[in-house]
């Protein structure tokens, strides 16, 4: 997760010279920016380059990057009124996207597969009412609960135009699917039962007959981890808050997994970054189904050489191996 981004320096080059939303706008540099991290990491599949807020744009949300903050929204949601100015978009309001992700089948060639995403529900509409990050989502929390069909409009349509999008990428050629509800860590169970279940399950109804292999994954979401079961995927991605056998026992046998070394790992000495990825690995026990992969997005500054030590150890460690 977060394959590209500023710890490569090759991508801090771009960056001097084209703004985030330059780089997923035009197709030809979200290529170069999706290929960089497999010139210099050996990686089985390649992730999409773009943003979890694109679809923002055509729905009429103002979408703007701040340096050094982050996403900001300039007309955030707070009224039904507010809920009701927006609209469902055509896919090909997002055809750049889609551009890339064909450039990108013919570049790679089957070398890997090619992994696409988007945004559940509550992420996307956590953005939208905040108007960017937030670390307690009171406004969020606060419209939920103060205004209750307003915030299922607003995530309906979520749904709705994110199930759109994601079968958009399918046609054009994306092989898996990831659908990140990054902040749904902030909910407990009932609140995520009554206000965001039916929701994220909407979507992956509406892709069961794409044929690919779907991803669900929150962070700090282990008490709600079987509602995101509930809710729909293929795998469920774990963040290393908890063990991936516990994980697992919790998901059950019927769907993969995907996780869970902590990103900060990748800082600290060579001896106890594989130590950490050989208990994951002890953890899953060769089953299959198991996606090694971070617990969350490589993190800025993060050393290259770490990453491509850690990819090398798992291959090592898992190629040869006979599954069960």
């Amino acid at each position: 997760m977060r394959q590209a981004g500023r710890y490569l320096p090759q991508y801090r080059a771009l960056r001097e010279k084209y703004s985030l939303l330059e780089l997923c706008r035009h197709p030809e540099l979200a290529v170069r920016v999706t290929l960089q991290p497999l010139e210099v990491i050996d990686l089985d599949a390649a992730i999409l380059f773009s943003d979890l807020l694109l679809p923002f744009t055509p729905m009429g949300l103002a979408l703007d990057f701040v340096k050094g903050e982050g996403p900001s929204i300039g007309n955030p949601i707070r009224s039904a009124a507010d809920v009701a100015r927006l609209t469902t978009f055509d896919s090909e309001a997002l055809g750049h996207v889609l551009e890339t992700i064909r450039l990108l089948r013919r570049e790679l060639d089957g070398r890997v597969p090619l992994i696409g995403f988007g945004g559940a529900p509550f992420t996307l509409a956590a953005y939208a009412i905040e108007g960017g990050p937030s670390t307690e989502y009171l406004r969020t929390k606060t419209f939920m609960y103060e205004q209750p069909a307003s915030w299922h409009r607003l995530c309906g349509l979520f749904a709705e135009s994110m199930t759109t999008y994601l079968r958009a990428q399918v046609t054009a050629g994306a092989q898996a699917l990831q659908i990140f509800d990054s902040w749904a860590g902030a909910l407990g169970r009932a609140d995520y039962r009554e206000f965001v279940l039916p929701h994220t399950r909407r979507i992956f109804d509406g892709l069961a007959d794409t044929g690919v292999p779907l991803i669900h994954f929150g962070v700090g979401a282990t008490a709600i981890l079987p509602d995101l079961v509930e809710a729909g995927g293929h795998v469920i991605g774990v963040d290393w808050r908890q063990g991936l056998d516990e994980a697992w026992k919790t998901i059950g046998p019927s769907r993969g997994i995907q996780g869970n070394l902590d990103p900060a790992r990748l800082f600290g000495p060579r001896d106890r970054l594989l130590a950490a990825a050989d208990d994951i690995l002890h953890r899953a026990g060769g089953r299959r189904g198991h996606i090694f992969n971070l617990g969350h997005g490589v993190l800025p500054h993060t050393p290259v050489e770490n990453v491509q030590a850690l990819a090398e150890h798992v291959h090592a460690r898992t190629r040869a191996r006979p599954t069960n």
